[in-house]
């Protein structure tokens, strides 16, 4: 269906009765594919040298990713990453080759005005080199109406399963938007499906997004108006996304959210239900790989703090939480419709510490916002003295932003050099205190090694028990390892180790990470993950229905153990003779009838499933498809 338009339209809007009836019947959106023609949009090109939308190839471009924000979003651009991959086009994640792609794919973050004013940038930059563009992430979701994205293909945050769609309609020069909710029997859910194929920017860390949005009205926050309300993923799909990915050499697992406490709250269960679950996963399928639990809010922590404790002090769990405090005022942080007062963060804080002083404490970081515009002197120093109580060895401190649409936006502003003064005095505390003591030095400790330095690669990077960063002089064979290490030096933010053994695990030696130098710098490649069944072919062949029906049926009188109600194993000679086009010789198989050979198939088992007439085929995670 073509429809012709002079303005953009989303396409969202665009809809037949029977999808509407079909949403009513399960509650998820169903959206048809529609092809906008003639829209006047930034997306199209105005010279020849670029990538040319008048003759589209699917999978013939290069797509430059840029994420900003939390590991929410890095793990949104992964999966995004992965589907475009395995569509077949090349991606950067490089910001020095970004000027080499067709299209850049930008995961925008709107938590402060800085990085939306670099997300803004880069947009501005890519119209400047006539280079396509993509919008995502937080930004557009949460300001829909604005005109700044008007122009531009908008993938919405739970919509990132739709990628290849948005891409490739850019590509010809149209302009669509996916920006709905995904929802079944009007529950939100979680978003796309964990299992989707992924391009893991580091191979050794696996980020899995628990659910999506918040319980809180925080007056100062935009995030809601992006991610809104609480929607979880079951846990078992959690549960098993962790099983399948300790298979892919992943060795430490980072489970994340917009508030990790809340989880569970939608759908009947627990944040502890569901750590429980992990830890006992990670037992089962790895022998050391390890878990970080990710940033909660206070509120819902109360009442599981002294099972949290049990769960950080677990061998395969960092003793390490995220709890934001933001202000050590309590008529702050009612400004602020934080949902806690400061006696209750402490309870959370000293329950924590106390039940973990068996395996020696625990790391808590917390975030400090200066200046909101309803806090006084004394409320400052009221969150001075937090500081100075309980000493966080990790501290993000920030000048309080007015995002737009949100009601601290209206509030009358503190002058910015009281705010100045206020951030740089709580910085210079901080930083006036060491996070180590000197009984430290001279420690033997176990660390897990999963990254490279971000400064010359001469170094890399592992974790001790409590999430403390500790940096061994670089060599072979130790990333992705668990090693017994001396600490020989501290630092404010890094300890200093010399390794003395890598310990051995039994069919645990994993494969050797492979590094590379991108402007001087050393990094580890990522990893291109897909499911353990990969659909090859697709081709209707009513006229083999019966022929496979009666073969079925034959088979199942034979065995009585066969399993065929909707599949049935095929040779790999015949599944090249019957559902492929055009016929090739095995040594040369043509693959989805798309006019190319490739020898894919060689040695595997394909499985026809008869409810829809794919050839799939098994492949272990690292198979090449092509």
């Amino acid at each position: 269906m073509n429809i012709d338009l002079e303005e953009n339209v989303d396409i969202e809007d665009l809809h037949i009765e029977e999808s509407n009836r079909k949403e009513q019947e399960i509650g998820t959106v169903e959206i048809n594919s529609v092809v906008l023609n003639n829209v006047k949009n930034d997306n199209e090109k105005v010279t020849d040298d670029k990538f040319t939308t008048q003759h589209f190839l699917p999978g013939n471009a290069t797509i430059y990713i840029r994420s900003w924000g939390c590991s929410h979003n890095n793990s949104d651009s992964e999966y995004m990453a992965g589907l475009l991959k395995e569509r077949g086009y090349k991606i950067i994640f490089e910001s020095l080759k970004k000027y080499e792609a067709d299209l850049w794919l930008l995961n925008s973050c709107t938590v402060k005005n800085p990085s939306e004013q670099t997300f803004v940038n880069e947009i501005e930059n890519a119209k400047k080199h006539n280079i396509l563009v993509v919008l995502a992430g937080c930004v557009p979701q949460a300001s829909q109406k604005d005109k700044r994205w008007k122009p531009y293909s908008v993938i919405g945050v739970q919509q990132i399963d739709r990628v290849v769609e948005v891409v490739e309609e850019t590509l010809k020069g149209n302009t669509v938007r996916y920006m709905r909710e995904k929802k079944r029997l009007r529950q939100k859910l979680g978003g796309a499906n964990l299992e989707l194929p992924k391009i893991r920017k580091n191979p050794l860390i696996e980020i899995i997004p628990i659910s999506t949005g918040c319980l809180n009205e925080c007056t100062y926050c935009k995030t809601k108006a992006a991610r809104g309300g609480l929607g979880s993923y079951p846990i078992e799909m959690i549960v098993e996304r962790v099983k399948s990915i300790l298979k892919q050499g992943v060795v430490e697992i980072w489970i994340t959210s917009e508030d990790v406490g809340a989880y569970g709250i939608d759908i009947g269960v627990t944040i502890v239900d569901l750590l429980w679950e992990v830890v006992k996963a990670i037992e089962e399928n790895h022998p050391y790989a390890r878990l970080r639990v990710g940033m909660t809010n206070p509120p819902y922590m109360l009442e599981h703090v002294e099972e949290i404790a049990k769960i950080l002090s677990h061998p395969r769990v960092y003793s390490f939480i995220h709890i934001p405090v933001q202000s050590g005022s309590d008529s702050v942080l009612d400004a602020m419709k934080r949902k806690y007062t400061i006696a209750e963060f402490k309870k959370v804080v000293n329950g924590l510490t106390e039940g973990t002083k068996d395996i020696g404490g625990i790391t808590i970081a917390t975030d400090i916002i200066c200046g909101f515009p309803t806090e006084t002197e004394e409320d400052f120093e009221k969150t001075m003295d937090l500081m100075r109580e309980f000493r966080f060895p990790v501290t993000h401190i920030s000048q309080f932003y007015p995002r737009p649409g949100t009601p601290a936006a209206k509030m009358t502003r503190i002058p910015t050099g009281i705010v100045k003064n206020r951030s740089r005095k709580i910085t210079s505390f901080f930083e006036s205190y060491e996070a180590y003591g000197d009984e430290i030095i001279g420690t033997e400790q176990e660390i897990l090694v999963t990254e490279v330095n971000s400064g010359s690669g001469d170094l890399y990077v592992g974790h001790n028990r409590y999430y403390n960063q500790v940096l061994v002089p670089r060599a072979k064979n130790l990333l992705g390892k668990l090693c017994r290490v001396k600490i020989t030096k501290k630092g404010k933010y890094f300890l200093m180790g010399e390794v003395l053994e890598v310990l051995k695990f039994e069919g645990y030696d994993n494969e050797e990470v492979t590094e590379e130098e991108v402007g001087n710098k050393k990094r580890l490649v990522p990893k291109f993950v897909r499911k353990k069944r990969n659909i090859i072919s697709i081709k209707n062949l009513e006229e083999d229905d019966e022929k496979y029906n009666n073969e079925a049926n034959n088979d199942s009188n034979n065995d009585d153990n066969s399993n065929l109600d909707n599949e049935i194993h095929i040779s790999l000679e015949e599944s090249l003779n019957n559902f492929h086009f055009p016929k090739t010789n095995l040594e040369d198989v043509c693959c989805g009838g798309n006019g190319e050979t490739c020898d894919c198939h060689k040695n595997k088992v394909t499985t026809l499933d008869k409810n829809t007439n794919r050839v799939l085929i098994n492949m272990n995670d690292d198979d090449d498809l092509f």
